[in-house]
């Protein structure tokens, strides 16, 4: 098992790149729920809370309105 730095993994705050099950790749913001909207993300919505603690390469399964979706976490950067 490989440690990541803090960095690396998601918290509140984190811009996440991320690439779905069906190719593509999508960037998002994890932000409070008064800022979400648009690639921000509430920290209290299924796909943040389902990022949140994970880093590059690490999986995650998301199930929302739309159906089930699975995420590889590309990347995470904070600025």
């Amino acid at each position: 098992v490989r440690e990541h730095p803090p960095g690396e993994r998601v918290f509140f705050g984190a811009h996440v790149r991320l690439a779905a099950d069906d190719g593509t790749e999508a960037g998002y913001r994890i932000v409070g729920a008064d800022e979400a909207g648009g690639t921000a993300i509430s920290v209290d919505s299924p796909l943040a809370r389902a990022l949140l603690r994970r880093s590059p390469g690490d999986e995650v399964e998301v199930t929302a309105a739309a159906g089930t979706r699975r995420y590889r976490v590309v990347a995470v950067r904070y600025d």
